[in-house]
């Protein structure tokens, strides 16, 4: 029998335009169904709230996505330590951003790892392991949703196999470990010189945050402003070959959206979304902006 005896989430933060502080999902989830006690420290390593910890006795500490290190003396509290699901096939793409990495580096397989805690970076022994594939239009999101599922069933069947001893360790092969760092906002800018298929893979991979954007000059008021026009969806095709194009260049107007010629082969912008404006298709988008052959995105 599972019980749980309290949960521990990250602070409310300020979201959203108004800024107001907005509790996340894990603690709207515990407070609608009446899970508890619940505490929300700004550090999990805080005296009081080991002291917290320590009150509520607890066999095990399960942690998924928590945003915080653990130190030693929470890794050693219960008898049973501490356990992550972490959402890649360890030891690839440790860290912070392992769904993002695997879609934007082409992965056809993910998956997720359940493992010991140590304090090091998901550097753990593995205890359990459920792969999933990635699909080709897989984005972060869609991506995310299925492995939140898997990482729950797999959580779950590792703390049966854990109450019955039956639940097995093994090393993870450290010379072959790769790192996903924390994705900042700026890595969703574009580089057109890339090819285009690449160029794809970071679109899905980074939505919805940080996006994957891009500048267009001479679509606002100011003609030397630059409007940030994200991009949503896009599509690989063959770039005109009756045009001397350079990576960013508009290359034609397809029925689809505007043709961008990267490094490799062009990539049309089947849905983006303006800054301050709704998603619109690419089609709305070159006839609201009057968008022509030669325009350049920055």
């Amino acid at each position: 029998m599972l019980n749980i005896v309290g949960v521990v989430t990250q602070p409310d933060r300020p979201c959203g335009r108004k800024q107001h502080f907005t509790p996340c999902p894990c603690k709207v989830y515990a407070v609608e169904n009446k899970i508890g006690p619940i505490i929300s420290p700004e550090s999990v390593n805080a005296p009081e709230t080991l002291a917290q910890l320590a009150a509520w006795k607890p066999d095990v500490i399960v942690v998924v996505a928590f945003g915080q290190f653990l130190g030693r003396k929470v890794l050693s509290l219960p008898p049973h330590g501490c356990v992550n699901g972490h959402f890649s096939l360890l030891p690839k793409h440790r860290g912070a951003s392992p769904i993002q990495h695997a879609i934007a580096e082409g992965d056809e397989l993910s998956g997720v790892t359940i493992i010991q805690m140590d304090e090091g970076m998901d550097n753990g022994d593995m205890l359990l392991t459920a792969q999933e594939p990635i699909c080709s239009d897989d984005t972060a999101v869609t991506l995310m949703e299925r492995l939140a599922i898997l990482g729950a069933v797999t959580m779950a069947k590792a703390l049966r196999l854990m109450i019955a001893g039956e639940l097995k360790r093994a090393p993870q092969d450290h010379e072959n470990a790769s790192y996903a760092k924390k994705m900042q906002k700026n890595d969703g800018r574009i580089g057109w010189a890339k090819p285009a298929w690449l160029i794809e893979r970071c679109v899905r991979a980074f939505d919805p945050w940080p996006g994957a954007f891009a500048f267009l000059p001479g679509c606002t008021a100011k003609p030397s402003a630059a409007e940030r026009i994200k991009v949503i969806e896009a599509k690989v095709m063959p770039a005109p070959e009756d045009i001397e194009t350079v990576p960013g260049m508009i290359c034609a107007l397809s029925p689809l959206g505007p043709l961008v010629a990267t490094g490799e082969n062009a990539l049309c912008l089947t849905v983006v979304q303006p800054e301050g404006r709704r998603r619109m298709d690419g089609k709305s988008f070159i006839n609201g902006r009057s968008l022509r052959v030669g325009d350049r995105f920055a």
